[in-house]
């Protein structure tokens, strides 16, 4: 089919629920991606935070053929070797001692929110059920994350939304401790906030929340759907403060693009749940398994996480320098391969215009570019992205 064919029948039959850009990507490799006519772009999207080893990468390729020949998909109700191998994966490379495989990073949170509440219901009490969560923060899509989502654009036409939820500003200790009522059972934070914009708190802003936690005997969940495997230069952003948390969440870059989801939690928390109160029919099967096991060993063995924080500081740099070039760039920030450039116009048109010259990034919060390229790509890569940004930000 052709380009204008595909995007005419797409439109015809699936829902408008995105703004898509009039591109028809067919193939990627590394931190590179073809449309149909063959014009190459440079992938700083990394499908959001997913393709954190890039695309096609050689050892997830290899995992999944090899497992497409043995078995793709069974019950939950038996074992398999790839569920388990990963899991003691994530347990032994974090604070956790349990783990529970879902398909995405909404699910993985609503699977947190739920074992909070069943955590509280059975240790603290039936009337601590509620949440502290941030303003700006996002967490999925479903009734239960969307309603921890502190931002009301994402609510909007879909209320009445869940009870059991407060929100207070992000990196704001003293709010936080400030909105603990009798019915608080825990706490739900990203260590960066993505979606809000890649804010990044105050250096001991989680060991605050994590005190403050100990000090009410309530639970402290990471949302780590964005920030984890490797995206902030280790394996998880939490570890920046030299805290555990009682629960984390994970997804988009934990299988490269296999629609997989996580979470984790120690084994005093996790004990609450039990068989019949919670389940995910697809979750952690052997395909998706042993592309996620294939995303940690390469993400840990192979210089990944020295690459992304080394990469990162020189984009960061480069970043920096466009900033004292053009005047429509407020403030550059971020950790690792997470980066926004805020700036004092609408990020859309800069966008758009990055798409024509060959370069895939993309924008939140309206005014906000955000650069979550593959933890692959060298100074090279970094440079070509600067030449178009440069380029782009010339004119404006």
């Amino acid at each position: 089919m052709k380009e204008k064919e595909i995007m005419a029948l797409a439109n015809e039959n699936i829902m408008n629920t995105y703004r898509r850009f009039p591109v028809v990507l067919t193939r990627g490799n590394g931190a590179k991606v073809w449309d149909i006519n063959g014009r190459e772009y440079l992938d700083f999207v990394a499908g959001i935070a997913v393709c954190n080893l890039g695309h096609s990468h050689p050892q997830v390729i290899a995992a999944v053929k090899e497992q497409l020949e043995k078995l793709t998909h069974v019950s939950n109700l038996y074992y398999t070797e790839p569920q388990t191998q990963l899991a003691k994966l994530l347990t032994d490379n974090s604070f956790a001692d349990k783990v529970f495989f879902c398909n995405s990073g909404a699910e993985a949170n609503e699977a947190a929110i739920k074992l909070s509440r069943k955590y509280a219901h059975e240790n603290m009490g039936p009337d601590k059920f509620e949440l502290i969560t941030m303003k700006d923060s996002f967490h999925g899509r479903t009734m239960a994350t969307i309603t921890a989502t502190g931002q009301e654009k994402f609510q909007f036409g879909f209320t009445p939304l869940l009870d059991g939820f407060t929100y207070v500003p992000y990196n704001n200790l003293e709010a936080l401790e400030s909105a603990i009522s009798h019915r608080t059972c825990g706490v739900m934070l990203e260590p960066i906030q993505g979606e809000g914009g890649v804010k990044i708190p105050d250096e001991n802003y989680l060991a605050g929340v994590r005190e403050i936690c100990n000090r009410y005997g309530i639970l402290m969940i990471v949302d780590e759907v964005q920030t984890g495997i490797g995206r902030t230069g280790k394996l998880f952003a939490y570890e920046y403060s030299g805290i555990e948390p009682d629960i984390m969440t994970l997804a988009k870059a934990l299988a490269n693009g296999f629609p997989i989801g996580a979470m984790l939690a120690t084994d005093k928390v996790a004990k609450a749940f039990i068989p019949g109160n919670h389940a995910s029919t697809f979750g952690g099967n052997p395909l998706a398994g042993v592309a996620a096991g294939a995303v940690i060993k390469t993400v840990l063995r192979e210089g990944i996480l020295d690459n992304c924080l080394k990469i990162g500081d020189y984009f960061l740099s480069q970043l920096k320098k466009l900033q004292q070039k053009h005047a429509i760039i407020e403030e550059v920030r971020g950790k690792g391969l997470m980066l926004a450039a805020k700036l004092n116009i609408e990020a859309a048109d800069i966008v758009n215009e990055c798409l024509q010259k060959g370069l895939l990034i993309n924008s939140t919060g309206g005014n906000i570019l955000r650069f979550v390229p593959p933890l692959i790509i060298t100074a090279d890569d970094v440079d070509r992205a600067i030449k178009v940004l440069d380029e782009v930000m010339e004119v404006k």
